[in-house]
């Protein structure tokens, strides 16, 4: 059977498209986000000449780029928007040398059939680097729309896209079939003046939700007591909200044979009881 879509595709480009002319007014995530990949391609001394970028706002990536000491080994980066669902990317396979991704990765239906497709277009040795929305993103919005909503009405919609939540990014990356997977996570709070500001800067990134189905309107009744629950649940000593973000930043490689390997098992010279007993003897 066909699992359900979480997201509708014809909503989701008409707001993204809609954001494209917004995007500069609200875009110091991605810039921080694509700034964080590329300063870990400045630390990789090696030539990336097929690019493929599958951001949503592949310019930031591009711009981030262009003014860093990777400019010179990383070739010009091609827009390629991931399928919104579980069709191919439409690429050959063994035709990239990099795939980037700037917050784009949180609203593709099926993330580990991307990653085996990304896995089928790198080359031996080529790398996948991207930056996502994790679980804890835009918590205090969730739960003050929720609450309000549920006062009011009695029930809640979904008004905050789901993010993922206390997955393991390097065990999808080793699925599929990338080596050498690494997982980090930058979490950040960034503060506002109303819950206004905030839900403006989500449409001008295209981050708000779209979920399949009818949308029951948001009555202004609930943003009003929204706005009152976040403002005594989360705001700061100044009375501006907080508002959580989380960067989940996901890298791993085609594998090739030059790549470091774990020692197979059973291979190990030195039993573990007695490595610890040799520390303890140094720190005693």
């Amino acid at each position: 059977m066909t699992p359900p879509r979480l997201f509708d595709p014809v909503r989701r480009a008409a707001r993204l498209a809609r954001s494209r002319a917004r995007i500069g007014d609200a875009d110091f995530l991605h810039r921080r986000a694509a700034e964080g990949l590329v300063e870990s391609l400045e630390a990789i001394l090696r030539d990336f000449g097929d690019v493929v970028d599958l951001s949503p706002h592949p310019h930031v990536f591009a711009g981030a780029l262009a003014g860093s000491a990777a400019a010179g080994r990383v070739g010009a980066p091609r827009a390629v928007a991931p399928p919104d669902g579980p069709e191919d990317l439409g690429l050959e396979t063994g035709s990239a040398d990099l795939i980037v991704s700037v917050l784009g990765l949180h609203w593709v239906e099926d993330l580990p059939g991307l990653l085996a497709q990304a896995r089928r277009v790198l080359r031996p040795d080529g790398l996948f680097m991207a930056a996502m929305f994790g679980g804890a993103t835009l918590t205090e919005l969730r739960q003050a729309l929720t609450a309000a909503e549920l006062e009011i009405t009695g029930g809640a919609a979904a008004r905050v896209s789901p993010f993922a939540d206390g997955f393991d990014g390097a065990a999808l990356l080793q699925r599929a079939g990338l080596a050498l997977p690494v997982c980090d996570v930058d979490r950040l709070t960034v503060r506002y003046g109303d819950p206004v500001a905030l839900m403006r800067d989500l449409r001008a990134m295209g981050e708000t939700a779209t979920p399949t189905g009818p949308i029951r309107p948001l009555r202004r009744d609930v943003l009003m007591r929204a706005a009152e629950i976040y403002a005594a649940r989360f705001a700061g000593a100044d009375g501006r909200l907080e508002a959580t973000f989380e960067i989940v930043t996901l890298s791993g490689w085609a594998p090739h044979e030059t790549q470091q390997k774990p020692l197979p098992r059973g291979s190990a010279t030195v039993r573990l009881a007695d490595a610890l007993a040799a520390v303890r003897r140094t720190r005693d």
